[in-house]
């Protein structure tokens, strides 16, 4: 995709989707977590997406990673879902 399109694409998903973010205090205890359940490279990037989820109080997190998910602890392992 052109970058033109990405733009496109990502203006009409936030016309639609609401942009979670985790402040330091937030982001510092994602991690800790993650490095707790044993997370490790690039997995740590869905347990950041995970502890966003969990502070959206999302009930479902659709992903086909739904290994690497599980991996996040009990809390978010109970929320995994494939689409």
């Amino acid at each position: 995709m052109s970058s033109e399109q990405v733009l496109l694409v990502l203006d009409n998903i936030c016309e639609h989707l609401a942009t979670v973010v985790l402040d330091e205090k937030e982001y510092r205890s994602a991690l800790a977590g993650a490095a707790a359940e044993g997370v490790l490279g690039g997995t740590v990037y869905d347990a950041l997406i995970a502890y966003c989820a969990l502070k959206a109080q999302a009930t479902i997190i659709y992903t086909w990673n739904v290994d690497d998910f599980r991996r996040c602890g009990p809390e978010v392992a109970g929320r995994v879902r494939t689409p």
